[in-house]
């Protein structure tokens, strides 16, 4: 079931109207959800029927246990059952194979390989029992609040990753009810997100990306370099109009989900860059992650630790070593971001923001080659090919270019170009609201009339 399927808002539309007269009851409400997460996760496959549930509950049952132990071996031993229970879920069903090939048993094709969600759902997941752990949160009483907050339906294909103690307080607060503006900002977002997917996104993608990462030796240099320029804007709008109709969608719920974009191509060097792209997954990396890190905290170790940190963000991504070069990457460009700041303090900044942004995007695409590329040996391709200096752009016609540049002022236009048209659109009436939404469902039919492509982030 894609979110920017007629599909999805049928379902969207039938839980909306079956959750809110049953919210009074909290229970009613929340077997409601349940039943809509477990559902959503059934039509990818029975298989996860079985799993979530057994998942979650062994979570559940160490949060109990957490919030009654005292000792600190205790405390550990079960934290880390927590650890070693979600992420054996990810080797076996999502890195399985990878891992074999690597041992040298060529794997062929590994039965037991259910990528669907098992990523944000694993690292949703441990936010719970870490958190309980570390005495950031409580444990809740309520299995079902439980089990319904770490399989919410709108994050399963791809985030935004919320912590799970966050969701259950939210779920379990009394008199819980949807306020007018909260929905009308919730349509607004989903709306948002359709036009990012499916009328910039996905028309990037099949009149150009897909072409120029599948077969760059047919186009010049000054082509393939376009396409990557191209498929730097269809990951922002395909995964930051996934986030928008997520956000929206628990909105309609009752439910706030964190901001997950925050223009990351404004980014005045690569930590700057993390703090604004996907920034759920950020801020996991860095509190579960890299602060846990073992290694004495001397001049070399938060360096050395930044790059193992995204090198395992990278395979987090995907079994492929095209994501650990990723990783690689940009963790060493953020320890050397990190060291230059460290080491030159103010005078760090000393060229132009401009500048500095600009150094800064180069980068990112750079990186992106290896993430979107099918092989390591594609890549490398791609980057002679910009380096071979032939400057042709035949096959970039006029509409991607149009494209192109409307992604680039949708992504650099001042904020207030976003928020006053949000406010407007709550502020009016709901024939207006109906008629801007019906609008954009016109335009989405006209424009992208061959349907909607899968999100790029839910492969991962």
């Amino acid at each position: 079931m894609l979110l920017p399927s007629s599909v999805y808002f049928f379902f969207l539309t039938g839980i909306f109207f079956l959750y809110w007269p049953l919210s009074r009851w909290r229970a009613a409400g929340l077997g409601v959800l349940l039943f809509a997460n477990y559902f959503f996760y059934t039509k990818w496959d029975l298989f996860y029927l079985a799993l979530i549930p057994l998942a979650s509950s062994v979570d559940f049952t160490i949060g109990h246990f957490l919030g009654k132990a005292q000792g600190a071996a205790w405390r550990k031993l079960l934290v880390t059952l927590s650890i070693v229970v979600n992420l054996g879920i990810l080797a076996v069903f999502k890195y399985a194979g990878f891992f074999l090939e690597i041992a040298g048993h060529p794997a062929g094709k590994w039965e037991w390989t259910f990528p669907l969600g098992i990523s944000f759902y694993c690292f949703q997941a441990l936010t719970y029992t870490i958190d309980i752990y570390r005495r950031d949160a409580k444990p809740t009483a309520s299995y079902l609040a439980h089990l319904t907050a770490v399989s919410f339906f709108p994050t399963t294909l791809a985030g935004p990753i919320t912590r799970v103690a966050d969701l259950v307080k939210q779920l379990e607060k009394p008199g819980r009810e949807l306020l007018a503006a909260d929905g009308s900002r919730g349509l607004f977002l989903i709306g948002m997100g359709l036009m990012k997917k499916l009328l910039i996104a996905d028309y990037l993608g099949e009149n150009l990306v897909n072409r120029v990462f599948d077969f760059p030796g047919l186009y010049s240099g000054a082509e393939v370099l376009t396409g990557v320029y191209a498929y730097a804007l269809q990951l922002y709008f395909d995964f930051s109009g996934y986030s928008d109709i997520a956000i929206g969608s628990a909105a309609l719920l009752g439910l706030k989900l964190p901001m997950n974009f925050n223009q990351p191509y404004l980014a005045a060097n690569i930590n700057d860059f993390w703090r604004r792209w996907h920034i759920s997954l950020s801020n996991w990396l860095r509190d579960y992650l890299f602060f846990s890190l073992p290694g004495k905290r001397n001049a070399v170790m938060p360096y050395l630790n930044l790059v193992i940190t995204m090198a395992l963000g990278g395979l987090w991504h995907g079994a492929s070593w095209n994501f650990v070069i990723w990783g690689l990457l940009h963790g060493a460009g953020q320890a050397v971001s990190r060291f230059w700041q460290n080491k030159r303090g103010k005078a760090a900044a000393w060229t132009p923001v401009w500048w500095r942004t600009f150094v800064t995007v180069q980068f990112v695409c750079f990186c992106w080659i290896y993430f979107r590329a099918p092989s390591i040996e594609q890549a490398n391709l791609m980057v002679e090919r910009i380096a071979s200096g032939s400057w042709g752009v035949e096959n970039v016609s006029g509409g991607m270019w149009t494209v192109m540049a409307l992604a680039l002022a949708g992504h650099y236009a001042p904020k207030t170009w976003v928020e006053k048209p949000r406010e407007l659109f709550v502020r009016a009436p709901f024939y207006g609201q109906a008629a801007v939404l019906l609008l954009l469902a016109v335009a989405i039919q006209y424009v992208a009339a061959t349907g909607a492509a899968p999100f790029i982030y839910t492969k991962f």
